[in-house]
């Protein structure tokens, strides 16, 4: 929680930068629970988030979804399909409105060749995304109740709204407790069954596609000890 923002695709980018991204792009407006990609298409083009939130979601050839990540403002998303002519490995939903630029994956390419600023900026963007990667293989070792409230008081500080009069710190974004599993790498039933252990608590207080976390201190407890 105490640890640094890591800068985004967009905010490593000077004014000019953008500017450039922005003329050869679309600027679009999407609503929530819209798909923007999806796995297997051979679809060539990338997005950069400017402002809402992007679930990156993939399906099993036995048809199990899992959640893999929560994009915010100046993410670029489709990099790998789109730059390199390959099939999505993943499809990409809104859980809030989000306004992003739709970029064609050849005109980004050549900025990317003509601009070591955007180059740079790509090239820190597939490093975060492989260390996170790393990070979330040798998070599996921790137990399901700590994993749970890491991803829980990150999203708190990513996307969380305070509640008035200091009740808690309320998400409001579409996620399930399949969502929740799936970014924790666990089963719908664990995830389940620790967050009813939490709301019995009064840690947190759950609702139709929201959650308010009446207790970030004991948060802190079940994800990193006393």
């Amino acid at each position: 929680m105490t640890a640094s923002r890591p800068t985004t695709f967009w905010e490593a980018l000077a004014p000019a930068d953008r500017t450039a991204l922005r003329r050869v792009g679309a600027q679009i407006s999407v609503p929530t629970d819209e798909q923007l990609l999806a796995q297997g298409d051979d679809s060539d083009h990338l997005i950069v988030v400017l402002c809402g939130w992007v679930k990156v979601v993939t399906y099993s050839h036995a048809g199990y979804r899992a959640l893999l990540a929560l994009r915010g403002a100046g993410e670029l998303l489709g990099e790998q399909a789109g730059l390199e002519g390959r099939r999505r490995s993943a499809s990409l939903y809104t859980a809030s409105p989000v306004d992003l630029i739709h970029l064609p994956a050849h005109r980004f390419h050549a900025i990317t060749r003509g601009n070591a600023n955007v180059a740079a900026a790509l090239e820190q963007t597939l490093s975060r995304r492989l260390r996170e990667a790393d990070l979330q293989r040798t998070s599996i070792t921790e137990p399901v109740h700590a994993r749970l409230a890491a991803l829980l008081l990150d999203l708190a500080e990513r996307c969380g709204h305070t509640e008035p009069g200091g009740a808690g710190r309320r998400l409001t974004l579409s996620l399930s407790q399949d969502d929740l599993a799936g970014l924790v790498l666990s089963s719908r039933r664990t995830v389940s069954r620790v967050l009813e252990q939490w709301r019995r608590q009064g840690v947190i207080v759950t609702g139709r596609q929201s959650l308010l976390i009446r207790s970030v201190d004991q948060l802190k407890t079940q994800a990193f000890g006393d």
